[in-house]
């Protein structure tokens, strides 16, 4: 995954961290946001990232306004976004995917759970498919 970016976007700053330090651990450059206005500030200032991992619940705006705000501007199409929360419910799910989030992971997320994530979304490892 070296030369990848990746966007965490939780107004946990633990969360963050540790998302970061799993991301960084796979060799993704990692910046960071605490709700979606200011992660759609950070990707107006740098671009499109490879992934993205969201959480819902959020002030100023959450995930999912989030997911529909990025998936509403085409430069931002091929962004893999992940939804990372605590909600488990099955109609919150549908609703993030029909949103358009490509996966969804209920904290607490293990690294080995986010890799298979990553996986299931399409993001593909260094000399993989």
């Amino acid at each position: 995954w070296c030369d990848m970016r990746a966007l965490v976007v939780d107004d946990s700053r633990a969360m963050r961290m540790m998302l970061r330090r799993t991301l960084g651990n796979l060799g993704f450059e990692v910046l960071e946001a605490e709700h979606g206005a200011a992660a759609l500030a950070v990707l107006g200032g740098n671009g499109p990232v490879d992934v993205c991992l969201v959480d819902w619940n959020m002030p100023v705006m959450d995930g999912l306004e989030f997911i529909r705000a990025v998936r509403a501007e085409p430069a931002y199409e091929r962004m893999v976004l992940v939804m990372v929360t605590s909600e488990s419910d099955p109609a919150r799910i549908l609703r993030a995917l029909m949103a358009g989030a490509d996966e969804y992971a209920t904290k607490p997320v293990t690294p080995e759970a986010l890799v298979d994530k990553l996986g299931l979304a399409g993001v593909a490892e260094p000399g993989g498919a």
